[in-house]
């Protein structure tokens, strides 16, 4: 693809240019790829040996590994409102929802990028759940124009059907050869559900590969295939990873692509995927760009956000960020840290939180929690600790995706042998102050709130948080927060709990009986207290 170029220098786009150094290629393509459900460190080049990707390994190698990539919210929806608009999501009203209507006024950058000369597409999964709304009559493009057209058989019936890589080229058959592009490719691996053993069969693997079962499951080997039939859904979204390099590479183009590689929260296993622990924001995330990137092969261990990404996309591009229509925003171009070797101290934190995920309380009300990673401390405040945290027990705690290991520890805690209490720690109620020691704890095990050596640290963390919030207009930090249970789920899951309750959800067709792990609400509320 004919790309046009000149001096970034003579345009000021390039701080400390100068006439010596080589031009960077002006608007570089980009190509974004974004799994579903897959927690840092849970790539080969993290140094977890049960997965197996070779191709995030090689952005990875040829590019930047970030140590300290987090989501402000570990949702799908959420998590991917956040990357396309720069704001975490206590500043998207509907948008910090699951299964929302996207707000109107919220652009995404990948809008802004197609009305800048960008050809723009996305194959798989976009944004999503939820209705993004129309414009003008037409269904808005979120994440670009669809190509889902072209099909294939995965390696299990679980995984998708669509050939991400095969529409992917044909995106780029389509694309005028004078314009920049940018690509979502959005897997739907390593999203439930798997097909139980597939991550044994064939692959080489043995259950004694997983040297790292988290404290908070039984170590059996129920968990182990488990845990290596999410690894190998990361192998096929890695896979389709590895195709659209080679094909980039066959067209020449790959060296003035952005590729970005993440996911959009963590895996799908109970405590991590909707909550806000250490493993449900912290990400994997690698990034390749020769024609940017000044020093290849290296690790960056400030700490980076979902908001940065679109202030980066348009600074690339070119695009100014107060002329986008998007502006204003808390995300900071990550361009300076792919340009220079030197840390930004201002990147010492991230924020994160989360309200309204999954239903299945009375009213289908959220689970609001606030947050900041600073350091090797995870401080969490939970505001509604009445709640279940991952919804009600008649419901079968609906957000913790239904798995082998889910019914596991639900079963050890029915018939008497759950001895190690880790019911409570994946589905009982919260206190409402949470301090963790990441560093030494990444599962978030020891709650340390009480500690009263750490008492002034944690002061301090609350009030960083605190005021941060209130400068960006958290509704929530003014004794607004009840808005966000306010606003409508879309879709059939609208008034759930009560349809649910009444029987009616499983009458509709919209769910089976037998997909709810219930449990007397009576019983477990009594051993709470």
């Amino acid at each position: 693809m004919k790309q046009l170029t000149y001096l970034l220098c003579l345009l000021g786009l390039l701080s400390g240019c100068t006439a010596d150094e080589p031009a960077v290629p002006a608007r570089p393509n980009i190509l974004f790829c974004i799994a579903d459900d897959a927690s840092f460190p849970h790539m080969g080049a993290y140094g977890t040996r049960w997965v197996i990707t070779p191709a995030f390994d090689r952005v990875a190698r040829e590019g930047l590994l970030f140590q300290r990539a987090y989501t402000p919210n570990a949702k799908c929806a959420p998590s991917r409102a956040c990357i396309l608009t720069g704001r975490n999501s206590w500043q998207l009203e509907e948008a910090a929802n699951h299964s929302p209507t996207f707000p109107a006024k919220f652009a995404s950058f990948v809008e802004v990028l197609s009305q800048s000369g960008y050809r723009t597409g996305f194959t798989g999964k976009g944004w999503a759940p939820g209705d993004p709304g129309t414009v003008a009559g037409q269904r808005r493009q979120l994440t670009g124009e669809p190509f889902q057209d072209l099909h294939t058989s995965p390696p299990t019936a679980a995984m998708s059907e669509i050939d991400y890589a095969a529409n992917f080229t044909a995106f780029l058959d389509a694309a005028p050869a004078t314009a920049p592009f940018f690509f979502w490719y959005g897997g739907y691996e390593p999203h439930r559900a798997y097909t139980y053993g597939s991550g044994l069969d064939g692959t080489g693997r043995s259950l004694d590969d997983v040297d790292d079962v988290p404290p908070m499951w039984p170590d059996t080997d129920t968990v182990r295939t488990d845990l290596l039939d999410y690894a190998r859904e990361i192998d096929y979204f890695d896979e389709h990873l590895g195709r659209m390099l080679a094909e980039l590479e066959r067209r020449g183009e790959l060296d003035n692509t952005i590729v970005v590689v993440t996911a959009d929260n963590g895996m799908p296993f109970p405590r991590i995927k909707g909550q806000a622990y250490e493993m449900s924001n912290h990400l994997p995330l690698a990034v390749r760009w020769p024609a940017g990137i000044k020093v290849a092969g290296r690790t960056v261990e400030d700490f980076v956000s979902f908001v940065d990404l679109a202030p980066t996309f348009l600074n690339v591009a070119g695009v100014a960020w107060d002329s986008s229509g998007m502006s204003p925003t808390v995300g900071q171009s990550l361009r300076p840290i792919l340009e220079n070797t030197q840390e930004e101290p201002f990147r010492d934190h991230v924020l994160i939180g989360k309200e309204r995920h999954d239903v299945g309380r009375p009213g289908d009300v959220g689970y609001p929690i606030r947050g900041i990673v600073r350091g090797d401390y995870l401080y969490l405040r939970n505001y509604a600790t009445d709640r279940w945290p991952v919804g009600n027990p008649e419901t079968g705690y609906l957000n913790t995706d239904g798995s082998p290991t889910k019914t596991l520890l639900l079963n050890r805690r029915r018939n008497g042998t759950d001895t190690a209490g880790l019911w409570q720690l994946n589905f009982g109620k919260r206190p409402a102050v949470e301090v963790y020691n990441i560093a030494a704890d990444p599962y978030c095990m020891d709650n340390l709130a009480d500690d009263p050596e750490l008492a002034t640290l944690i002061a301090g963390m609350e009030e960083e948080m605190t005021t941060e919030l209130r400068a960006q207009g958290d509704p929530r930090m003014v004794g607004r927060g009840e808005v966000f249970d306010r606003y409508p789920y879309y879709g059939a899951v609208a008034g759930f709990y009560e349809r649910y309750m009444g029987g009616e959800a499983v009458e509709a067709g919209w769910v089976e009986a037998g997909d709810f792990e219930a449990a007397p609400v009576e019983e477990e509320a009594a051993e709470e207290q």
